[in-house]
């Protein structure tokens, strides 16, 4: 048989919790073919669910489509903003989890175009939820936010408890998606919980603007990475293999128990460090200090200081992260040479080549 073949369970290096809770469950998940959709689709597949990915824009180079994981699901075409669209295909497709990750992520972007950003990340939000709530088989939704929703707090770390006051299009974007999402819960009880997160690293991720892609890009082509800011900024990394897990356990608990509902969790390795720092440990990993950083100094907008505790995760969910720092950051690493190398090959997590028989073959 011609392509890839089906992987087996367990290959894209994520297994849930609870393996049999998504054992021919009926998942949506907006966007799918971003960084985290495509890793959280690929581990959907894997444990048996049967995934209806929504998907806007046509993307060869995602995850989704060189894997030929778009093969393997249910795609519905459209935007999240489409009511009629949205609210057919749950009910069609009879969903039971809904993950809404469709959002414009890229704070750069949403300073330049507010308007498609708020149409994106808070009108996508509230169409998405007024659809979970006309759809009698949704029983879990998450929502994914950011630690931009807190905007700019004057004590470290954040903790759920804090005002959602972001004052700049993309913060704001996400302060007004978390609170539609409690105005559905607490006026309609929709079975719906908030993940906010820090800056997702790994393999895949084709944003080369976002730090972590484009330091280690540079270095590749023997270039000094460039930092936009002046690299003093504080910030959450987290792996992206260890957030597929933090998400997939919270519908878990979810669907176990309601008083999970209308409740916001952080997740975050609670090692903060600032840009310079991360930069410079990336050089370290790649052996390529010589090459040095470019200070640009020319981001407006930024919060300097914002890092996350995830107590609230840890206590109530059980939840704590796999991979250290430098571990997560050694196989995206592995996984940016061997995609440097063969540019439209699909790699696993650590770098090994994925053939069309569904071998797999070290670059």
């Amino acid at each position: 048989m011609s392509g890839i073949r089906r992987v087996r369970l367990g290959r894209c290096g994520i297994v849930p919790p609870n393996v049999s809770f998504w054992q021919d469950q009926n998942v949506f998940v907006t966007g799918c073919t971003g960084f985290l959709g495509s890793w959280l689709t690929e581990a959907l597949v894997e444990a048996g669910a049967n995934v209806i990915g929504l998907v806007r824009d046509h993307v060869p180079r995602s995850r989704l489509f060189q894997s030929r994981l778009i093969d393997r699901i249910n795609v519905v075409w459209g935007a999240a903003e489409d009511s009629t669209l949205l609210e057919r295909a749950l009910n069609e497709h009879e969903i039971e989890t809904v993950f809404h990750l469709a959002a414009q992520t890229i704070v750069g972007i949403a300073t330049r175009n507010p308007l498609s950003t708020f149409e994106a990340n808070i009108k996508g939000t509230w169409t998405l939820l007024e659809a979970c709530r006309r759809t009698p088989t949704v029983k879990q939704i998450l929502l994914a936010s950011s630690d931009k929703a807190y905007g700019e707090q004057e004590i470290l770390p954040y903790h759920e408890g804090m005002p959602l006051q972001g004052r700049h299009p993309y913060d704001v974007s996400k302060s007004c998606a978390d609170l539609i999402a409690s105005a559905f819960f607490h006026t309609y009880q929709l079975p719906v919980s908030v993940t906010r997160c820090g800056n997702f690293y790994g393999g895949g991720d084709l944003n080369f603007n976002r730090l972590v892609p484009q330091t280690i890009r540079s270095v590749l082509r023997n270039e000094s990475p460039i930092i936009r800011s002046d690299g003093t900024c504080l910030r959450d990394y987290i792996y992206v293999e260890d957030a597929v897990r933090a998400y997939l356990l919270l519908a878990e608990k979810m669907a176990l128990d309601s008083s999970l509902h209308g409740e916001a969790f952080n997740f975050s390795c609670e090692t903060p460090l600032t840009v310079l720092e991360l930069a410079t440990m990336i050089l370290s990993l790649m052996n390529c200090t010589d090459l040095g950083l470019k200070i640009l100094d020319n981001a407006p907008n930024e919060i300097p200081h914002q890092h996350l505790s995830a107590r609230k995760a840890r206590e109530r969910l059980g939840w704590k992260p796999v991979f250290t720092l430098e571990e997560g950051l050694t196989k995206t690493i592995q996984w940016y040479r061997a995609f440097h190398t063969h540019p439209n090959q699909h790699f696993l997590p650590g770098g090994d080549k994925l053939t069309k028989s569904g071998d797999t073959e070290n670059p």
